[in-house]
């Protein structure tokens, strides 16, 4: 099995390719060795100190430090990972479910309309290159022209976040809906 590596903008931040399917469907964010019980390879990976968090996408997964060298983590990372698809082991624990992005969507049933743009900008444009770069950006709300969007995996905490915010997603939604006056993270 071969397993590549990809830099993200954020520097405490991997992305691991095993070739294969990782979650078939939905997202999977894990913060904390407590939520990594969700999954066999999660607790593999939190196994390895100075990991601190694990997000799973669709063919990729991505591994962030709070400690450490990559040059020292990376190997044992990859371990886990080897380990764990060559195990045959499932990636979640028996009913154990993908992040629900729709759980906590606030919006004014007037807005509905503004809100399927923002949702269907947001599948078609952003999150595809978001994914590229081993993180994702979900809808959590809209109010008085004010989007609010969740970032999970290499967004989360990345440097150059909030410029993606701003200038990018920002300015993209705004040019189609001239509603939207602001982008904020939540």
């Amino acid at each position: 099995m071969f397993i590549q590596t990809e830099a993200t903008p954020n520097p405490a931040t991997l992305k691991f390719l095993p070739g294969r399917v990782v979650m078939p469907e939905g997202t999977l964010d894990l913060r904390s060795a407590e939520d990594a019980a969700r999954s066999p390879l999660a607790e593999r990976l939190f196994g390895v100190e100075g990991v601190g968090a694990v997000f799973f996408g669709y063919d990729f997964i991505t591994v962030t430090k709070v400690g450490g060298e990559w040059q020292h983590l990376k190997p044992a990372i990859l371990g886990a990972i080897m380990e764990h698809f060559m195990s045959g082991a499932p990636l979640l624990r028996d009913a154990v479910m993908p992040d629900d992005d729709s759980a906590a969507e606030f919006f004014d049933a007037d807005d509905a309309e503004t809100v399927e743009t923002i949702k269907e900008l947001l599948e078609t444009r952003v999150r595809p290159a978001v994914a590229g770069d081993g993180g994702d950006i979900t809808f959590r709300g809209y109010r008085d022209g004010v989007v609010y969007l969740a970032m999970k995996g290499s967004c989360q905490g990345c440097p150059s976040s909030t410029a993606t915010l701003r200038h990018g997603i920002q300015n993209l939604l705004h040019h189609f809906l001239p509603d939207v006056r602001e982008v904020q993270a939540v």
